[in-house]
């Protein structure tokens, strides 16, 4: 990750942290960088401009700010945002309005549970204009139950993958050389001890990184294994473990429109592989989490943020929920969105 690491409050003035919000708050608004007539005025301060430059300057020095080379004015960094939303920032109540569609739609809409968790991403989408994206709770999803390999002419192999829902996945694997049965049924012993009830995920996660992890400590039998499961896994993989509703609201943002970003972003949400790593790898972590730009970890987020709460079913928490917008989403009514829904929602399939 290459944002730079957080700036302490301790060595950022009272007056510059005072300009550093007013600078983000007028950037949230508007998308453009703010010169410092117009943060004189937000601030309501008294300062000759030669007193503002100096403070821009030295918000720059920290990194919190940068400077487009087409303006004078300045944008917030990655690290700038940081500050602002860990130090900075008023969490509003959630609008009443808000809440009470939010309510509506999920305690007296329908008690299916997949139109519940579609309706909550919808609904995400809808009050923030963003995209909204909601995780399959963990016991609905696929399984891995057993493989078998069957062996075929010509150095091609046949995996048969049966999950937990009794759906079974075939596929021919080209190998590097023929296998006779008992090398395949070795195999598909070692996977089946090893992967048997593991959701898909977990399966796939587990199978790159032992071979890239551990490869040394595998013959070749069980390395050529691995390297086939891992071939049936990714092919089997329910793409309705996560749902996201409202990609096309990203167009709206002048810094998300060009064509290269908006494909990527898009090939991410059909794929939806990265954001469901993503949100699941905080799903044991408490409250609203938020992730600006290349926080994430993954390259097709960078202008992007990422607000993300767990929803729970008898306090146990077995999903997440989100909003993905530009890094200048308006923080103060995005969370408490994102909050209550996850409340709700969890209300709403406990219900049933």
């Amino acid at each position: 990750m290459s944002a730079k690491p957080p700036v302490s409050e301790a060595v950022v003035s009272e007056r510059a942290q005072h300009f550093l919000k007013a600078l983000i708050e007028r950037y949230i608004r508007e998308g453009q960088p703010v010169g410092s007539r117009t943060l004189a005025k937000d601030t309501g301060l008294d300062l000759s401009p030669a007193t503002v430059r100096n403070v821009m300057a030295d918000l720059e020095d920290l990194g919190l700010v940068s400077s487009p080379h087409t303006s004078a004015g300045r944008i917030p960094t990655i690290t700038g945002f940081r500050m602002f939303i860990d130090s900075l920032l008023t969490v509003e109540d959630p609008r009443e309005i808000e809440v009470t569609k939010i309510r509506t739609e999920l305690l007296t809409g329908s008690s299916d549970a997949a139109d519940l968790l579609a309706s909550a991403s919808r609904l995400l989408s809808g009050i923030t204009h963003m995209a909204g994206v909601v995780t399959v709770p963990r016991h609905e999803r696929t399984t891995f139950r057993q493989i078998e390999f069957l062996p075929l002419s010509e150095h091609s192999v046949l995996a048969i993958l049966v999950t937990n829902a009794g759906e079974v996945h075939n596929r021919i694997l080209h190998t590097h050389r023929d296998f006779d049965r008992a090398e395949l049924d070795q195999a598909a012993n070692f996977l089946n001890k090893s992967f048997a009830g593991q959701h898909m995920e977990t399966v796939r996660d587990r199978v790159l990184k032992e071979l890239n992890d551990t490869r040394e400590s595998f013959d070749q039998g069980m390395t050529q294994a691995l390297k086939m499961a891992g071939e049936v896994v990714g092919v089997s993989e329910s793409k309705e473990d996560c749902l996201i509703a409202g990609q096309t609201n990203l167009m709206e943002f002048a810094e998300l429109s060009s064509l290269e970003q908006l494909r990527k972003l898009f090939d991410a949400f059909t794929e939806k592989r990265e954001i469901l790593h993503l949100l699941d790898q905080f799903q044991h972590a408490d409250g609203v989490q938020i992730f600006i730009g290349e926080e994430s970890g993954y390259q097709l987020l960078n202008g992007c943020s990422v607000v993300t709460a767990p929803y729970q079913i008898n306090e146990n928490v077995v999903g997440m929920l989100g909003v993905i917008g530009p890094t200048r989403m308006d923080y103060q009514r995005v969370i408490p969105v994102v909050d209550v829904t996850a409340k709700i929602l969890g209300a709403a399939l406990k219900k049933q």
